[in-house]
């Protein structure tokens, strides 16, 4: 195993870890992760090329990794998820080592969370639904085609049209004395119902056009606010995978964390068992009294019971890392806690690149691009709208119709005055959230970038705490053989030299977690692993690739 060692108590650090590589916490579950499993990420090769395209559209700027795994055309396939036993399609099966860098993790969380690959199929469907609207403008063609066949039996009263006839007949009568009388005529000829029967069919077929060649911008309106929302949708999965990538971290390293806790905790009982030894000795000579001995009795007995705990954190850490990678075995960490001496850039140097990479502002100005759309499409509400159109008829003489027309609006519907009221007010809205963001944005980074300086001196100066307790562990452990020291002495400088060395620990992680938070306030989360590699101080790890 290869470490990058700084100082004299991580080389101590370093010899318990490799001798203690065979305890209790490298053997759980030891036979069923040493050789690559399976998972299955949640992922579809026609989403990740959308998103990939949206996220070129908005400048962002993606990473080798990312790159290479928008470009594998994998076998998609229906997989089971471990987790819910439910059906995913569009998948495929992903192998995955036991032991992960911090960046194969990076690199695997992108493929397997499902909250990333429902960010990437919400993108999908904003973006088809840009596709849809960009065709508006086009001439709609349709054909028609008819066939009907009809039925008609009734009977019709003609009794008031007789009645109306023989009266009018009867009235004329007097004018022309030499005609036959007309209404007895009516009377007789036309009856009082007639019984009506028809059947037959008909057919029929045509083809027609509209082309909307003017609509006063309303499909550029509708068009730019939907990919408006698009961009909206990138910046939400941005904040996402942000998070994403933050949570990762934080797990990631409290793993690590907690797996030098437990070993601390097992040296620490280690040392007690030999100082238990060295008393018994001692009181069976009659140096120590009864009282020295069941104190170092009662105090190893603390130390194993601290030390099972610290185990058991140990595989809790790893469990909540294994969650999060979706696998069904334990993951060990082999990237290690680091430091890095050196100072950070000034924190304006931060502030502007949250400015200019952080997805709640990009957030922010897709929200802006919605209002001034809809404005927009607010202010066409009186222009006109004009159409091409035609239709003719396919039969054996056939026929046609064509034209050009125009249509506004003269009253009623949305008030135009009230609508463009609103989206002002949402422009506005947008502005004065852009505000509230910046200044949200740079007081957020300001804290971050303090919390990473304090925790990188606080490392530094825990170092001279970490020698002190060391060497006086040392001295008490000699005196203790000269008998010049008690049993209760030696314990109490080595419950010091563990609290020196895990508080040590605590704030290296503490230095990651901060880097971590900084990184991801500036939009930049990657940006962490160029820290990560220029660390010039890195701590012990049990795993190593």
């Amino acid at each position: 195993m290869k470490f990058a060692l700084s100082t004299l108590s991580n080389s101590v650090m370093m010899f318990t870890l490799m001798a203690l590589a065979a305890s209790n916490l490298a053997s759980a579950n030891e036979n069923d992760i040493e050789s690559p499993n399976q998972v299955t990420p949640i992922n579809d090769a026609d989403n990740q090329s959308n998103i990939q395209k949206s996220y070129a559209k908005n400048k962002t700027i993606a990473t080798n990794s990312e790159i290479e795994i928008s470009q594998q055309q994998p076998n998609l396939k229906t997989l089971v998820d471990p987790t819910t036993h439910k059906n995913i399609d569009s998948s495929y099966s992903l192998e995955v080592p036991s032991l992960l860098s911090l960046e194969q993790a990076q690199n695997i969380l992108l493929q397997v969370s499902p909250k990333l690959a429902a960010n990437q199929a919400a993108i999908a469907s904003s973006e088809y639904q840009t596709d849809a609207l960009d065709t508006l403008d086009n001439p709609l063609v349709f054909a028609r085609v008819s066939a009907t066949a009809y039925n008609l039996d009734t009977d019709l009263d003609l009794s008031s049209l007789k009645s109306g006839v023989v009266n009018e007949a009867d009235s004329l009568a007097p004018y022309f004395p030499n005609l036959p009388n007309l209404g007895e005529l009516a009377d007789e000829r036309i009856p009082d119902s007639y019984e009506l029967k028809r059947s037959g069919s008909t057919s029929g077929a045509g083809v027609g056009v509209l082309w909307p060649i003017y609509t006063a911008g309303r499909t550029t309106a509708l068009t730019s606010a939907s990919e408006a929302r698009t961009q909206e949708a990138i910046a939400d999965s941005l904040l996402d995978k942000n998070e994403l990538y933050n949570t990762l971290i934080e797990r990631y390293f409290k793993a690590q964390l907690a797996i030098i806790a437990a070993y601390l905790r097992e040296d620490a009982y280690d040392t007690l068992q030999k100082t238990d030894h060295m008393a018994q000795r001692l009181f069976e000579e009659g140096f120590i009294s009864r009282v020295d001995r069941l104190e170092a009795q009662s105090a190893l007995a603390d130390a194993k019971s601290e030390s099972v705990n610290a185990n058991n954190d140990a595989r809790l850490a790893m469990m909540a890392l294994q969650r999060l990678l979706r696998t069904e075995y334990r993951i060990k960490p082999t990237t290690p806690l680091f430091v890095s001496s050196r100072p950070l850039p000034d924190v304006t140097y931060f502030q502007d690149l949250a400015l200019a990479n952080h997805p709640g502002l990009q957030k922010v100005a897709a929200k802006r691009k919605q209002a001034e759309q809809l404005h927009a499409l607010s202010d066409t509400g009186y222009k006109p709208t004009v159409m091409l159109y035609g239709y003719g008829q396919v039969e054996k003489d056939p026929s046609w119709v064509a034209g050009i027309s125009a249509s506004w609006k003269l009253w009623g519907g949305l008030d135009k005055t009230a609508s463009l009221a609103s989206s002002n007010a949402k422009i506005r809205q947008a502005d004065l959230s852009e505000i509230e963001v910046s200044d949200n944005l740079l007081l957020l980074v300001e804290k971050n970038w303090h919390d990473v300086n304090n925790a990188q001196s606080r490392y530094q100066a825990l170092q001279s705490n970490v020698d002190l307790a060391a060497e006086v562990l040392r001295l008490r452990q000699l005196g203790l053989q000269e008998g010049v020291n008690t049993p209760i002495e030696v314990v109490q400088a080595q419950t010091q030299s563990l609290k020196a060395r895990t508080e040590q620990a605590q704030a290296a992680n503490s230095y990651v977690q901060s880097l971590a938070a900084l990184m991801q306030s500036c939009g930049t989360p990657l940006a962490f692993n160029t820290y990560l590699n220029a660390a010039d101080i890195q701590l012990p790890t049990l795993y190593t690739e």
